[in-house]
């Protein structure tokens, strides 16, 4: 397999990757670069990418969990265990811009692929190392994946309710912010290889990913002493900024400053709240958070959500319906965001959630659906 010119125009057009990642985070960043315009090569064991198993569901006999991170790449199957597979991959390194690996710290020096090996061939070359706890000896024989990652990390213990006990988010949110973490690492690497020829070593760990991605609550924790607790869909520091019950479901409220909720209030036809000494300013409206909700969804109960919803956005208050996955791709289609992008080849059509990204002179494209394993 040979690097090819994939997307001209494209911001990354001519940046070769070899991805040797598997499952989440490094797909994820892979495919964000190949969205970009880099030729992307992803390196596959004989049996596949894990995910390719991880069904249902299925399209057309494939685990719709690979088909979500895998657009814009090819495939190259290899054992590196075999000294001629092996020598297939170190001579695509040699002419890669970016190696991506997330196996566990050490197999890939012990593989003959680590960073080492690639550099003495490729010294410009940028090779990002996603881990789940890091390369410390004490961290090295760790297996790390998502689950694990959320509750080690805290980011259980403050998801869900008292009553709930600790919660998973409902998607493998680490991965998916480690993704992003690393390819902000690899585009500032790949900036400094460009001015001085020099590449690096840029490392992302899953827990590390995740206590920086707590922002507010880790950061109580570090500056009070105090451990944030589980809170449903409340907020610790905002109120009203959570979840209401109204006629025929539930909305949500995210009010943030006074002048929002005296507007709230007079939505609701219940001014005098906004003067309830309860209520009057965020700080008090926060220790009586009870209180306020019970006072909010008594005027709230009989109204129809999109009737409430309306009504409150017509009012200047953020609020929203809390949509299934269906209406939440409905709202972006009818917001004008084209959620939604079919990759075609001669071969097939992939429906995959579009990238976020909008760019005015490089914009992202999508070439290829996901391989097909050969």
């Amino acid at each position: 397999m040979e690097w090819q010119h994939t997307s001209e125009g494209g911001a990354l057009d001519g940046v070769r990757v070899l991805d040797l990642s598997r499952v989440l985070a490094g797909p994820y960043l892979t495919m964000m670069l190949g969205d970009l315009g880099a030729d992307v090569i992803k390196v596959e064991r004989p049996e596949g990418d894990d995910t390719r198993g991880w069904g249902p569901p299925h399209f057309e006999g494939e685990a719709t969990y690979f088909l979500a991170v895998n657009r814009n790449k090819r495939t190259l199957v290899a054992d590196l265990r075999r000294e001629r597979d092996r020598e297939a991959v170190l001579r695509l390194a040699g002419r890669a811009d970016v190696v991506v690996e997330n196996f566990r710290p050490g197999v890939a020096d012990r593989l003959g692929v680590g960073y080492a090996d690639i550099r003495a061939i490729a010294p410009a070359v940028v090779y990002c190392s996603i881990s789940a706890f890091g390369d410390a000896p004490q961290a090295r024989s760790l297996p790390g994946y998502d689950l694990l990652v959320q509750a080690v990390g805290g980011m259980m213990s403050v998801t869900g309710t008292q009553d709930s006990g600790p919660t998973k988010a409902g998607v493998a949110v680490v991965d998916v912010l480690a993704g992003l973490h690393a390819s902000s690492g690899v585009l500032a690497a790949l900036r400094h290889a460009e001015r001085t020829g020099d590449g690096q070593h840029v490392q992302v760990s899953l827990l590390g990913t995740a206590l920086a991605s707590l922002v507010n609550q880790s950061s109580a924790y570090l500056l009070t002493g105090e451990v944030p607790q589980r809170m449903g869909n409340a907020h610790p520091s905002l109120a009203p900024y959570e979840t209401f019950r109204c006629g025929d479901g539930d909305v949500v409220l995210a009010v943030g400053n006074d002048r929002q909720f005296r507007s709230l209030a007079d939505a609701l036809s219940r001014p005098q709240l906004a003067t309830d000494e309860r209520f009057a300013t965020n700080s008090q409206r926060v220790t009586h958070r009870q209180e306020l909700k019970a006072a909010l969804e008594d005027e709230m109960i009989g109204v129809p959500v999109g009737e409430l919803v309306a009504r409150l956005l017509a009012a200047g208050v953020p609020a929203g319906a809390v949509n299934d996955l269906a209406g939440a791709f409905d709202q972006a289609q009818q917001l004008g965001l084209q959620p939604v992008a079919e990759v075609v080849d001669t071969r097939r059509a992939v429906r995959t959630t579009a990238s976020p990204l909008r760019m005015s002179a490089t914009p992202v494209t999508y070439r290829t659906p996901p391989p097909r394993l050969p």
